[in-house]
């Protein structure tokens, strides 16, 4: 869906090729090339093992125990790099890859979801705003699905800019959701470091440690590009609406 509606756009704009588009292409091959020098990174960390021998499980229960953490549980989840904090039922959420594995990545996933579950003890201000945003985001990106392509195609045989107005709205809510959620996954990654690098018993070399800041840099990166994607995007759609005022 999200393809059509480029390519919608683009027909609409006659070509289309003005600031925004650039902009929206040179991100979306950074973004290619972050996402695989982050699959890549994490295949990499996958295969070398941890020498304290604990698994992603193991290091998750053990950092949530050291903050005094005991009503959340680690559980394992399908797929491959689905983990994620679920704070409505207070879950540690892991991939088999990172539960049962015993690598420095696995360690190292585990210990950034349990960064999230930290801020949920301690009611960090953006993870709380984030979880408040989640209804109105699910709504929204309901509602862009339909909105932006119809809206551009009776843009440009109608005139009528409405429904494309409502798709901007859309797309404004979801890209602000994009940014809210970058201080939210430093902050987890932040945490995980630093309670890392005051166990040596979980890590138990510099080169360990190093391998776990590659790792949560490069899983960083990934949520700037997706932020940056998502304005070039909304600046694009934005774009077509200012030109059609103008004429």
């Amino acid at each position: 869906m999200e393809h059509l509606q480029f390519i919608t756009a683009y027909i609409v704009g006659g070509g289309g090729f003005n600031s925004a588009w650039l902009l929206m292409i040179v991100i979306t091959l950074v973004s290619l090339g972050v996402q695989w020098r982050f699959k890549s990174k994490f295949k990499e960390y996958s295969e070398i093992g941890l020498l304290s021998g604990l698994s992603g499980a193991e290091v998750a229960q053990r950092m949530l125990r050291d903050h005094g953490i005991y009503d959340v549980q680690v559980m394992s989840v399908e797929g491959q790099l689905t983990d994620h904090y679920n704070p409505e039922n207070k879950t540690v959420n892991l991939s088999p890859d990172v539960y049962h594995s015993r690598s420095v990545a696995a360690a190292t996933v585990a210990a950034h979801e349990c960064g999230h579950a930290v801020q949920h003890a301690k009611s960090y201000a953006w993870l709380g705003f984030r979880s408040a945003m989640v209804p109105l985001v699910t709504t929204a990106s309901t509602i862009i699905q339909w909105t932006l392509m119809i809206g551009v195609m009776l843009l440009f045989f109608s005139g009528n800019a409405i429904v494309l107005f409502i798709g901007v709205l859309a797309l404004a809510v979801v890209t602000a959701f994009s940014f809210v959620t970058l201080p939210v996954e430093f902050d987890a990654s932040r945490r995980a470091l630093a309670w890392l690098n005051n166990n040596y018993s979980v890590m138990q070399t510099q080169e360990e440690h190093n391998e776990a800041k590659d790792a949560l840099w490069w899983a960083a990166m990934t949520y700037v590009v997706a932020a940056l994607s998502a304005l070039a995007t909304l600046l694009y759609y934005v774009s077509l609406l200012n030109s059609n005022r103008r004429n």
